[in-house]
């Protein structure tokens, strides 16, 4: 009988498998309309994030244009080794840590609260107009923007320093000051991600079922009370995924902004890992040494998104896998 029995399971699980298997394509050609869809994303992923990774091997070697990737010797880790010697390293981490986390706890709020807040405005028209002008800055170079930052802030006729200068106080120099350079920092980059970033919080607030804002109307729940206790609840699980990619980006904090803000004055807070590996690599032509720089750079993001998503995985059951 126990034989018997074996023998029934052994036949009925490549059966099992096999089912799957066939579901699994039979799902595959229902859906294949979707899937030729999402064909094109693939195909640039490969070619643009994936086939370059290739390219990392440089740091590992002593990279020269005569024998190109393959043919240049290798060198382990004396890159990693030189930038960790380096007596401006620690200072660099640093400041790309002060930014990276002033970005994230003074911007990351925004896009949400100017969501929650856009969505209380009943005036349609009003609505999709100041939508509209706060998502624009979004598709605006950093170029343009540190252009229009310089023209505006500029203490030789600027209109910032004009107006300050009327009230009867010394004029400024906000590009070229230590005191205020984060701020300029953070708030440009506020002014020109917070519309954008708005448009995802927004979509989730329109999915919310509208039968418990009519409860919690019944119950006399006002206004803040029901965004509150129904709105941020139900938009939670997106705040935490957009919270895990931004964590995921803590060691990236923007090279355009960053390199075309920083000034010689300002050189001691606002050079950051971003601008010294495009410093290093492409200006002084240290290919190996640059990619070592940005390599570290990525293993660090990708350690950090890795430890947030168990976290956060284990906390609140949200997560990106």
């Amino acid at each position: 009988m126990n034989h018997v029995g074996t023998v029934s399971t052994q036949t009925t699980r490549p059966n099992l498998n096999k089912n799957n298997k066939k579901s699994l394509w039979v799902r595959i050609w229902q859906h294949r309309l979707f899937y030729l869809f999402m064909l094109p994303g693939i195909v640039w992923f490969f070619i643009f994030s994936y086939i370059p990774m290739y390219g990392l091997t440089v740091a590992f070697k002593d990279f020269n244009f005569v024998g190109g990737i393959t043919g240049s010797p290798w060198a382990g880790l004396k890159y990693f080794k030189e930038f960790f010697q380096f007596y401006q390293s620690k200072e660099i981490i640093r400041n790309t840590l002060t930014i990276s986390l002033m970005k994230l706890v003074i911007g990351f709020p925004m896009p949400i609260i100017f969501a929650l807040l856009l969505n209380e405005v009943k005036a349609l028209k009003f609505k999709k107009v100041v939508q509209t002008i706060s998502y624009l800055p979004h598709f605006i170079s950093w170029v343009v923007v540190v252009t229009i930052l310089q023209r505006m802030l500029t203490p030789y006729g600027g209109p910032v320093n004009e107006f300050i200068s009327s009230l009867g106080f010394d004029k400024i120099q906000f590009l070229g000051s230590l005191s205020y350079f984060y701020q300029v920092i953070i708030l440009s980059d506020i002014w020109k991600t917070v519309g954008f970033g708005a448009i995802i919080y927004l979509a989730a607030i329109s999915g919310v079922d509208q039968q418990l804002y009519e409860s919690a109307k019944m119950d006399g729940a006002n206004r803040f009370k029901q965004m509150w206790h129904i709105t941020l609840p139900s938009i939670r699980p997106v705040m935490v995924i957009m919270f895990l990619l931004a964590c995921g980006n803590i060691m990236t904090v923007g090279y355009e902004q960053l390199l075309l803000l920083n000034t010689p004055a300002t050189a001691s807070i606002g050079t950051v890992l971003d601008v010294y590996v495009i410093q290093s690599g492409l200006e002084q032509g240290r290919i190996s040494y640059g990619t070592a720089v940005g390599l570290f750079q990525g293993v660090i993001g990708v350690i950090l998104i890795i430890v947030a998503n168990s976290i956060s995985k284990k906390v609140n059951e949200t997560s990106l896998w």
